[in-house]
């Protein structure tokens, strides 16, 4: 079972690249599943221009970006989502990454660790209605961290809290990833 976490912001300086860092070493050592990191930043997916809505694409994109992140989706069971909130919503390049595939989220587990001036609830929201349009199944619990109490000069410091928290969100997705999978 592969598991990709996905960092959703690709801005310069991003505080998202130690959530995912955090995110990482909380996996660290689990042998119940595989973690993969799937920096939307180093697909440098492209603006979604295409004439063929990428549901009926078949897989088959005219974008070279867009295949390689095609296959890094594909390849995965379930996700995590390390997301921030952008203007109380989803940040637009993940936002547009993600209308850039079509079955390749099909029917697949999703989790959230999100972040931001209001912890990033906002954001997650949003999130759990777009998903529901390829039938991704979301956990319940979520990760929220405050811009304003866990990051500073040395990057995200996570209260004490969000270990337990993180572990309750695998506890809910890899069973059901596992049981989705069938």
């Amino acid at each position: 079972m592969k598991i990709g976490i996905i960092l959703g912001s690709i801005r310069d300086g991003r505080t998202g690249e130690s959530v995912g860092d955090w995110v990482r070493q909380q996996v660290e050592g689990r042998t119940d599943a595989v973690f993969e990191v799937l920096d939307l930043k180093t697909f440098d997916v492209p603006l979604l221009t295409s004439a063929t809505v990428p549901g009926a694409a078949n897989k088959q994109y005219e974008s070279p970006e867009v295949t390689a992140w095609s296959r890094a989706v594909d390849a995965c069971d379930g996700f995590i989502f390390v997301t921030p909130e952008y203007n109380h919503s989803v940040p637009g390049a993940f936002k547009n990454a993600f209308d850039s595939l079509g079955s390749e989220w099909a029917g697949k587990t999703v989790a959230f660790v999100s972040y931001g001036a209001e912890s990033g609830v906002r954001a997650v929201e949003h999130w759990r209605q777009i998903v529901s349009n390829f039938s991704m199944v979301d956990v319940r619990q979520q990760v929220s961290c405050s811009l304003f109490t866990e990051f500073g000069p040395n990057g995200f410091t996570p209260n004490d809290r969000r270990a337990a928290e993180f572990e309750t969100l695998l506890g809910q997705l890899l069973p059901l990833t596992a049981k989705l999978r069938g």
